[in-house]
């Protein structure tokens, strides 16, 4: 049963629950026979040179990891070799402008994820414009982030946290893997929903963070599900709430947020691949019904959800509307929460 809704929450910054859920529905079968037919009609993009796939990121584990995973079998999918390109630096400007000024052939994509949406409302001065420069070809998973707590914490449910942070306003310390990254912003969402005040810690990465929760420095962090999982199996951590609209397989015994009594509040991670703006619809579809193949195939899909992640493989369309959605709800928290930098 789900808990009542707790008193003085602000519901306006959460997620209406079925948006990730509509998006997961669209999850390889859709408008595929539509998308085919597009795909047919495809100018041959190069087939001769490599497709370049920027991360812009480090290499390494996280948004690293998911795209070699994917750019792996896009290549046997598509017939062509597939390079990853890591461009990191800004919280991933270099490489996501880097993409926005290339070619809009279809030889080269980006790989983004939530900081995408971050940016676009918390940098003021973008070297490209987040809504025009590049397009979505396909959202490629989502992946909850997971409430979790110091043990010594004498917190073992949402309410009981925001009970501790009501009445000891700015002494319950959050960590962070860093200034403006979806685990700060997830707790600043939080904090406004539920009317209180918490005192942010940033790290310089999950892991640092995660040790210093681990080791009682900071009692709290919305962390990604596959970064925090390991401690909490290991007794570590508690876990408290995903929140995703609905439930991890991987920790079935807790509860989502809404359930825990925070009406709508639903915030995911996100991976999605796009390319420049102006890619020629059929590049796109087939760019599309490529990804969604490699994408429904057994190897990849128990890689990502065996990092606690969602396959989505959603079309075009839907991509951009979920983006859209999320640059305005995140561009909502990072007002609120005065997080806005040149």
């Amino acid at each position: 049963m789900a808990a009542p809704a707790l008193a003085g929450i602000r519901p306006g910054l959460a997620r209406p629950p079925s948006s990730p859920a509509r998006l997961r529905t669209l999850a390889i079968t859709v408008a595929v026979a539509g998308a085919l037919a597009m795909a047919a009609s495809a100018p041959a993009f190069a087939q001769g040179r490599p497709l370049r796939l920027i991360v812009p990121f480090p290499p390494g584990p996280g948004v690293d990891l998911i795209a070699r995973t994917v750019s792996e079998q896009l290549s046997q999918t598509l017939g062509r070799q597939v390079v990853v390109d890591n461009r990191p630096g800004a919280g991933s400007v270099i490489g996501v402008d880097l993409a926005a000024k290339s070619p809009a052939d279809g030889n080269t994509l980006v790989f983004t994820n939530l900081a995408y949406a971050i940016n676009a409302a918390m940098v003021a001065k973008l070297p490209y414009d987040s809504l025009r420069d590049l397009s979505p070809v396909t959202v490629v998973a989502t992946q909850p982030h997971l409430l979790v707590v110091n043990p010594s914490v004498p917190v073992k449910a949402v309410r009981d946290l925001v009970a501790l942070a009501r009445g000891r306003p700015g002494e319950v310390t959050y960590a962070s893997s860093g200034v403006g990254t979806g685990p700060q912003l997830v707790a600043e969402m939080f904090s406004t929903t539920a009317g209180v005040r918490m005192n942010h810690v940033p790290y310089k990465g999950a892991n640092p963070a995660l040790t210093d929760v681990v080791g009682g420095h900071a009692q709290v962090m919305f962390a990604t599900l596959v970064s925090a999982l390991p401690q909490v199996q290991a007794g570590r951590l508690r876990a408290i709430a995903v929140t995703s609209g609905k439930r991890s397989r991987h920790l079935p015994d807790v509860p989502t947020m809404i359930e825990s009594g925070l009406p709508g509040f639903e915030a995911v991670g996100w991976f999605m691949v796009m390319a420049p703006a102006r890619t020629p619809a059929p590049v796109m579809a087939r760019l599309q019904v490529a990804l969604a193949e490699a994408l429904a195939q057994p190897s990849v899909r128990e890689r990502l959800t065996g990092d606690g992640a969602e396959v989505v493989a959603s079309t075009p369309q839907d991509a951009r509307r979920f983006l859209d959605d999320e640059i305005r709800r995140w561009g909502a928290v990072v007002k609120s929460a005065g997080l806005q930098r040149e």
